[in-house]
């Protein structure tokens, strides 16, 4: 929800935690629910190929580990940020606890990986494909918009988590703000 402050800006108005819930659910079910679901069934049907019984195994743990990372982030902006990962209705804070303690984009990075376990499930290269240029995009989002909005929305406070905290490599000990 967003408002005209002091001097014409547009400000966000404060959102309570069962709105930023509800907005968040139903981000999850349009993005990811598309990008890492409806996609791959278009692409794929879920007809799998008979791949080796351990690349099945990897796929389960990439699907698994993907989905449990991407619910984990969706809740840091509720619960931490009270707000949504939705461009139209963000985060009152910024977000930096839980996994974005360790890299900045664990949501994209979690979709990515849903969309390679699917295609190691499932013995389909072209999955795989896809997951490339998934991540392609999402780079380029994350560069070209998410991060001069980000620098923009919170200032000081973005620039010194982004200096401190990875985009895509995961840091191996977890940041704390003022470090």
């Amino acid at each position: 929800m967003m408002a005209v402050g002091a001097g014409g800006r547009w400000q966000t108005a404060r959102m309570s935690k069962p709105r930023a819930a509800f907005g968040s659910v139903l981000f999850l079910v349009v993005a990811p629910g598309v990008m890492a679901g409806a996609i791959p069934w278009a692409l794929t049907a879920w007809e799998g190929r008979s791949p080796w019984l351990g690349l099945q195994v990897a796929g389960l743990i990439c699907i698994a580990g993907g989905a449990l990372a991407l619910l984990h982030a969706f809740a840091r902006f509720v619960i931490e940020g009270l707000g949504t990962p939705a461009p139209i209705a963000p985060t009152e804070r910024l977000v930096v606890g839980g996994l974005y303690r360790y890299v900045r984009n664990p949501m994209y990075l979690a979709v990515t990986a849903t969309i390679v376990g699917q295609a190691l499930l499932l013995g389909r290269p072209g999955l795989a494909l896809y997951a490339g240029v998934f991540a392609a995009v999402v780079a380029a989002f994350a560069h070209t918009y998410e991060e001069p909005t980000l620098a923009r929305r919170y200032g000081d406070e973005y620039e010194a988590y982004r200096a401190a905290v990875p985009g895509w490599w995961p840091r191996r000990t977890p940041w704390s703000p003022g470090r």
